[in-house]
């Protein structure tokens, strides 16, 4: 099955649990507020504040969430941890909190399938993708305000095979710039990172398997490039160091006016925007069934249609088919509903995309069943 929807860019967020709350007890007349694509929402808020734990990826996304809940459930709020995605989905099937948010959907393998079943009094847990962004390939080069890259070039930099940044095979993408005979400086993030994971994923796709390393520690060539800790630290190194270059959020470098690289896959070179991103997710693949909405992200890293730009991350929130009291049940829905119709400008002011309508509807008929 195909479904459209937008993604949204990942930013890293102050520690801590974030605590919203809305004021007045009118809970079902549309209290849009600053958001008017909520004024036509209906909800049941119910009467029970909603728990939440996992992915630092989408805090800055539970923000924008939470304001907007605040609003159109007055007297509700949102407690969201963010603690990282294992912790969260830990404390989802202990029965801690009533949704997990987490970069991955829940694992067949480390019997987090099972575990969620049982949490949810027998009954499947869904993984519903919520927050989509995008990576943005960064960089600091004085006089070139025009770059583009690809897949290849930006693994072989990372792998120590591309060193100067008049390399042939860069200057083949960009016949018009005036690229400086600079070495490259690469940054990449030297903590566990799911930032990382899908950037290497994106690579081994794009690339057709010439890149390698896999997983949440980056695995470049030896002894190429500086690693430092957090998204914040690698975009302040590539503002700082003329040369340079990192794959990371994309709320990062808009904040800090960062150079960002157009992306070819073959088609053209494509600029991140939400309109670009937005095309990537819309002929990405579900691998979950029914109501179970898993991402097949290799449909998107390996995207070589015009106009798509394909370094996208997802994450999900996870939550109980059935299962939860009744009160519960109406405050999680309530809260899902929200955020899937969150204020668009807010969501791209954090680094997200907003969810398209036709991937929404998707999301919205899970929402609507959970019981």
């Amino acid at each position: 099955m195909k479904i459209k929807r937008h993604s949204a860019a990942f930013a890293v967020l102050a520690a801590g649990a974030l605590v919203l709350a809305g004021c007045g007890s009118d809970q079902n007349a549309p209290q849009g507020g600053g958001n008017p694509a909520l004024g036509g929402v209906q909800v049941d808020c119910g009467t029970k504040p909603v728990s939440a734990e996992g992915s630092s990826a989408q805090k800055n996304a539970m923000d924008v969430f939470a304001r907007d809940y605040g609003l159109k459930c007055q007297g509700q709020q949102l407690n969201y941890t963010k603690s990282g995605s294992g912790k969260g989905v830990a404390a989802f099937t202990a029965g801690q909190i009533d949704f997990g948010g987490s970069d991955s959907p829940l694992s067949e393998e480390k019997g987090e399938v099972a575990k969620a079943a049982e949490r949810c009094q027998g009954n499947p847990a869904w993984n519903l993708p919520m927050v989509f962004g995008p990576v943005a390939i960064s960089y600091n080069l004085p006089g070139v305000t025009d770059l583009t890259l690809n897949a290849g070039v930006i693994g072989k930099i990372y792998q120590g095979q591309i060193k100067k940044w008049d390399d042939p095979a860069i200057k083949a993408l960009n016949p018009n710039a005036q690229l400086p005979a600079k070495d490259i400086v690469p940054f990449f993030r030297s903590d566990e990172s799911g930032t990382t994971e899908n950037f290497q994923k994106y690579l081994t796709t794009a690339t057709g398997g010439a890149w390698t390393g896999k997983g949440k520690q980056f695995q470049g060539g030896a002894g190429v490039g500086q690693g430092r800790d957090g998204s914040d630290q690698v975009a302040q190194s590539v503002k700082a160091t003329e040369g340079s270059i990192t794959y990371v959020e994309w709320s990062f470098p808009k904040n800090l006016g960062l150079g960002i690289a157009k992306i070819d896959s073959g088609a053209g070179p494509v600029e991140l925007t939400t309109a670009n991103v937005g095309k990537a997710i819309e002929n990405a693949e579900i691998k979950g069934e029914g109501n179970d909405l898993r991402v097949n992200l290799d449909s998107i890293y390996g995207n070589k249609a015009p106009g798509v730009y394909p370094i996208v991350l997802n994450t999900y929130e996870i939550v109980c088919s059935k299962g939860y009291d009744a009160e519960t049940a109406k405050a999680v829905k309530a809260f899902l509903t929200v955020a899937a119709n969150a204020n668009p400008q807010e969501l791209e002011k954090a680094g997200y995309v907003p969810l398209p309508e036709s991937f929404k509807s998707k999301v919205l008929t899970a929402v609507n069943a959970i019981s």
